[in-house]
């Protein structure tokens, strides 16, 4: 029986072909003049653009002084390459055969059937990942320092990440079935697409959908009002949700990077809803998003005028002598210079509790982060830092990003310019999209002191307004929270943090990653988390011993607390029914500027 040839496929409308190619020229031309605009007026760069050049240059180096390196890597990768034809013939011939090389786990890249069903895509895909995997390998291996492995590492798993089959259309299944079945719409659609983010000028694969969130509607939507405002942030009360209330309020410090309310998404995902829920009284702090007034604006003001001032306001609206402090990456880490600060200056007290989530103290051993503080970037970013008086937030986009490429650049490269689709509708990329500039005074001195120096672990290594600071001298128990597949704050790196403080503590490792491994309601229960009250001196020991619990670690958490708090309850506290009375509603103000 003779099979039957496929459909040939509907051809377009003409009209909507017409209002495509309308579009895509209307955003050629932007694209050219925002181009003739950027060639007219170049701009000092974050980074030194050489730094991996010579990198790559010593290395190369490296390797050729040492040939046998070289050679040993050839007879395996020969060997690897052998299996794979072999494994490929065979599967020609009708045979069942094993993968020489599979996707790990959470590359959703070759998703599609066509890579495992297709021998042709399929041979692809593994000679794609058979190669990404010896160079790695590779790299891992060779000869050279710690530094210059690092920096080659970074900018080879970039290249592969960029020469993946899945980025080009004439590689990719799903994106040749697209193309024949819209009749070439797709990729018109997504050139458009392309020339549209050129003409932006703020870099490639923007984040689209726009009009899908409104910031106090459907994110950052749970109520409450600003209960005071300085030059560097506003403080709001969220309004209670239960009759009853612990008598400590809550105080929520995130980082500077990036805006509050990833913590305040749509409230099936806000942490902090689910926090006012539990009967808190929560306040969390909202920074202002820096101009080249806030340029001179560094560690002590943020210590200072940040989370101090928030814990005196916090007093003054509630009355109450102390605080359970909750803090998130970078707040963690002023966090724990807060409380070093407090212990100094005698007023430890203030703070009942502190718990550090996603939190580095110790900087020794950065992963691939430390790409991006060698003496060459860092002057660079001094100069840019000097020329603008604080960090651009796409720039800080950027850098995230490109730590992870293929979740952050090339999937949306493929949706957006190889697909032709639009964003789904998604509350945490909205909120990722949506940056905040940091000063320079606050990046220069935290680069210097406490990335590069790596002082904030040394007692006196670190100063706010002249005091010493000595994590050791922090009685105050505190939680520190990791994430299992942090890309940001390594959980291994942040286990190692907690023999710095002086108090008791205890870790808890939640799962997934940066982001997603904090957003994780109880109702969505995903995820899973470890626990082990024992304190052994590696990471690795800890997880061993460790119990695996399912769902979120949030309660785990507010048990924890619970112990710290007692049976202490009051009546619920009205925002604005202390000495500080209520202002504008939230979010406020400052988390809506944007430049």
């Amino acid at each position: 029986m003779t099979a039957s040839p496929p459909p040939v496929p509907s051809l377009p409308d003409p009209t909507v072909v017409a209002e495509t190619l309308t579009t895509l020229m209307q955003n050629a031309a932007a694209a050219v003049r925002t181009t003739m605009v950027q060639a007219a007026t170049p701009q000092t760069l974050p980074y030194d653009p050489t730094t991996l050049a010579k990198a790559m240059i010593d290395f190369n180096a490296s390797v050729m002084m040492r040939p046998a390196t070289l050679f040993e890597a050839q007879a395996k990768n020969w060997n690897d390459w052998t299996a794979l034809w072999r494994t490929m013939g065979e599967r020609a011939m009708g045979q069942e055969t094993a993968p020489v090389a599979a996707p790990a786990r959470g590359d959703r890249r070759f998703s599609d059937p066509a890579w495992s069903e297709e021998p042709v895509y399929d041979y692809l895909k593994q000679a794609y990942l058979l190669a990404a995997r010896q160079l790695q390998a590779f790299v891992a291996a060779a000869p050279v320092d710690e530094e210059t492995r690092a920096q080659v590492d970074f900018a080879s798993r970039q290249m592969m990440n960029a020469l993946a089959p899945t980025n080009f259309a004439q590689t990719n299944p799903q994106v040749a079935r697209r193309m024949v079945e819209s009749g070439g719409l797709s990729l018109m659609t997504g050139v458009s697409n392309l020339l549209e983010d050129i003409g932006k000028g703020q870099g490639l694969v923007s984040r689209r959908a726009p009009n899908d969130f409104e910031l106090g509607v459907n994110v950052a939507a749970t109520p409450g009002a600003v209960v005071f405002r300085n030059d560097l942030m506003e403080l709001i009360q969220y309004a209670p949700a239960t009759d009853k209330v612990y008598r400590r309020p809550l105080l929520f410090v995130p980082p500077l990077v990036n805006k509050y309310y990833l913590f305040d998404l749509t409230p099936k995902a806000s942490y902090l809803k689910w926090l006012v829920d539990q009967g808190h009284t929560v306040f969390v702090i909202s920074w202002a998003n820096p101009d080249e007034s806030h340029a001179d604006n560094g560690l002590d003001a943020y210590v200072k005028d940040g989370v101090i001032a928030a814990l005196d306001a916090v007093q003054k609206a509630t009355g109450e002598p102390d605080v359970d402090l909750v803090s998130y990456c970078l707040g963690g880490t002023l966090s724990a210079m807060t409380l070093a600060y407090l212990a100094a200056t005698d007023s430890a007290d203030r703070v009942a509790s502190a718990t550090l989530i996603a939190t580095l103290v110790d900087f020794g051993d950065m992963g691939e982060w430390s790409v991006f503080t060698g003496e060459a970037d860092m002057r660079a970013f001094d100069r840019y830092l000097d020329e603008r008086g604080y960090v651009e937030a796409h720039d800080l986009t950027r850098l995230f990003s490109t730590v992870r490429a293929n979740d952050l650049i090339w999937s949306s490269v493929v949706n957006h310019y190889l697909l032709g689709d639009e964003a789904r509708a998604s509350d945490l990329l909205w909120w990722f999209d949506d940056g905040s500039r940091i000063p320079a005074r606050m990046l220069k001195e935290y680069g210097a002191q406490v990335l590069r120096g790596n002082r904030l672990r040394e007692k006196g290594g670190v100063s706010i307004d002249g005091v010493r600071l000595d994590l050791g001298a922090i009685r105050t128990p505190v939680m520190i929270v990791a994430l299992k597949d942090d890309h940001v704050a390594a959980w291994k790196n942040t286990y190692a943090g907690r023999r710095f403080f002086g108090g008791p503590t205890r870790f808890l490792l939640g799962g997934s990653g940066h982001n997603a491994g904090m957003i994780n309601p109880p109702a969505a229960n995903k995820h899973g988390y470890w626990v082990n009250d024992a304190a052994p001196d590696e990471a690795d020991a800890w997880l061993a011993d460790a119990e695996q619990k399912a769902g979120s670690w949030w309660p785990e958490w507010q048990g924890w607390l619970d112990a710290a708090a007692a049976d202490e309850k009051v009546k619920a506290r009205k925002v604005g029914s202390g000495k500080l009375k209520a202002g504008e509603a939230a979010p406020g103000s400052y988390v809506r500027v944007r430049h």
